[in-house]
């Protein structure tokens, strides 16, 4: 577990998205208010000089700058970027729905409106009120996220390098039975990405998400992971033996280039010889193990 609070989408996928905390939050407030302090005073500055006479005149156009500055940049910037003013891109924070989704006109106004009237008050007199509830709130959530169903994430995360997908040895002759064709580019960089985040992610999401892309990688080639051999260890083979039929190992050592069609797994399993991995099915999911069936695959490492 990694101690941040885990975001639960509409699915029941569990997201572990990194909560902004109160003092990245404060830092890109800070830049916020100080961009529309500036546009108040240039405002201001262009009424003293543009002849307006009237006091009721020029105090009502200040007010009504002040509200427009107050709630429409907010409402402007968070809805036009997807959750971000100058603020937030400064210091790569985003605001999100509690589902992990983009905001939308209707998060960002009612944010805007409850930070306006709560939170900070129309002239930032009552900070403490976002202040004090942040502090006790598990994500650092202000009254408007809780009005608004939203969340500030941080962006920024540390650059992860590419996963060396290395063929675990137990599983090579397997995976070049297999059938390719139907794995999309798309499927195969989710799979990849999930083993460059395998040691970062908590328990919680790691063995759900695990089990669903290789579900949904044996739904398109066809061909389930054998029996014992876990989904981190599944997604590895296939991605390795995918890379080596394209040509990604061409000039490191013992790659060969496959030079016919992959065998069709057959239609039913066939005894294996002790030591060998039970031959593939094309099964919707793995069978328990039978009384005379190999032990699972040994000398499996999961990802770091």
């Amino acid at each position: 577990m990694t101690g941040e609070p885990d975001l639960v989408t509409g699915e029941a996928v569990v997201l572990e998205l990194p909560i902004a905390q109160l003092a990245s939050r404060a830092a890109a407030f800070a830049i916020d208010v100080a961009v529309q302090a500036a546009a108040l005073v240039l405002f201001m500055l262009a009424l003293s000089v543009s002849g307006v006479t009237d006091e009721a005149l020029f105090a009502a156009l200040a007010l009504s700058f002040f509200v427009l500055v107050r709630v429409g940049y907010s409402v402007l910037f968070e809805t036009l970027s997807r959750g971000r003013t100058l603020g937030k891109m400064a210091l790569g924070l985003r605001v999100v729905r509690d589902d992990g989704g983009p905001i939308r006109f209707r998060q960002a106004l009612t944010r805007a409106l409850a930070g306006a009237i709560v939170d900070f008050g129309p002239v930032l007199a009552w900070s403490a009120v976002a202040l004090f509830v942040s502090l006790f709130s598990p994500r650092s959530k202000r009254v408007g996220d809780y009005l608004a169903g939203t969340v500030v994430i941080r962006e920024r995360a540390a650059r992860t390098v590419a996963p060396n997908i290395a063929m675990p040895p137990a599983l090579a002759g397997w995976a070049a039975q297999l059938d390719l064709t139907g794995l999309s580019d798309e499927l195969a960089l989710m799979a990849r990405q999930y083993l460059a985040r395998y040691a970062e992610l908590s328990d919680r999401a790691r063995e759900p998400l695990g089990h669903q892309l290789a579900q949904d990688v044996a739904v398109r080639i066809g061909t389930p992971p054998p029996w014992g051999v876990p989904p981190w260890a599944y997604l590895q083979a296939v991605l390795a033996e995918r890379r080596r039929r394209a040509g990604g190992y061409a000039g490191t050592p013992g790659w060969t280039p496959v030079t016919q069609q992959p065998l069709a797994p057959p239609a039913t399993p066939s005894a294996a010889a002790p030591g060998e991995l039970p031959a593939a099915t094309p099964s919707a999911a793995p069978l328990p193990a039978a009384p005379g069936e190999p032990t699972p695959p040994r000398g499996l490492a999961p990802p770091r």
